[in-house]
């Protein structure tokens, strides 16, 4: 694949996509460290240690052109926003490679609850989704996650993806088998921000 370097951060109306930086541990604990967060998730809920670790796992993560084949971005408010002060790290975002294929990729998110009913999800996934098609030439993006989900399940439907499987007690989390929920989006069928 020989994408050209993405110029970061992106900018959505209200939101700016960034790279990660060290500092992130400190701003993304407070969302990783709920125990409402990790549920559906497949790690424990953070403690500093593991924020500090994973943040460094994710720095070099700047392109799915790059050795890390994924882009894995914080989604902080711009400055500016009513109600808020500054810019806030409201959660993350990530996008990378589907196996072995330069044409199928995975997205998945994570958003602090108390950043939500305001489309903050919806605007920055689908501006990651928007990176995938049109700068990278994606054919196909999948979401996976656990059926028990619900809003990350709304979360894809409304931003265009549709259901393509429900997976029955398929994977094993946390002591118990789940369910998982498939949606997909072919580029043809998507909705450009």
């Amino acid at each position: 694949m020989n994408s050209p370097e993405l110029p970061l951060p992106l900018s959505t109306n209200r939101l700016n996509l960034r790279a990660y930086r060290e500092s992130d541990a400190e701003a993304l604990l407070p969302i990783y460290s709920r125990e409402d967060v990790a549920r559906f998730l497949l790690c424990e809920p953070w403690t500093a240690e593991v924020a500090r670790t994973e943040v460094s796992k994710r720095i070099p993560r700047t392109g799915l052109g790059t050795e890390a084949r994924a882009l894995a971005l914080v989604i902080e408010t711009a400055d500016g926003l009513e109600g808020i002060e500054g810019s806030v790290v409201i959660g993350d975002i990530a996008i990378w490679f589907d196996g072995e294929s330069s044409e199928k990729a995975e997205i998945g998110w994570v958003l602090n609850p108390a950043a939500g009913g305001h489309g903050f999800a919806s605007e920055a996934a689908t501006a990651m989704l928007n990176i995938g098609f049109d700068h990278y030439g994606l054919n196909r993006v999948v979401a996976q996650m656990d059926a028990r989900n619900t809003a990350s399940a709304k979360l894809a439907t409304r931003i265009g993806m549709q259901q393509e499987a429900h997976l029955r007690r398929d994977w094993w989390s946390k002591g118990e088998w789940t369910d998982t929920l498939i949606f997909g989006m072919l580029s043809s069928d998507r909705q450009v921000a």
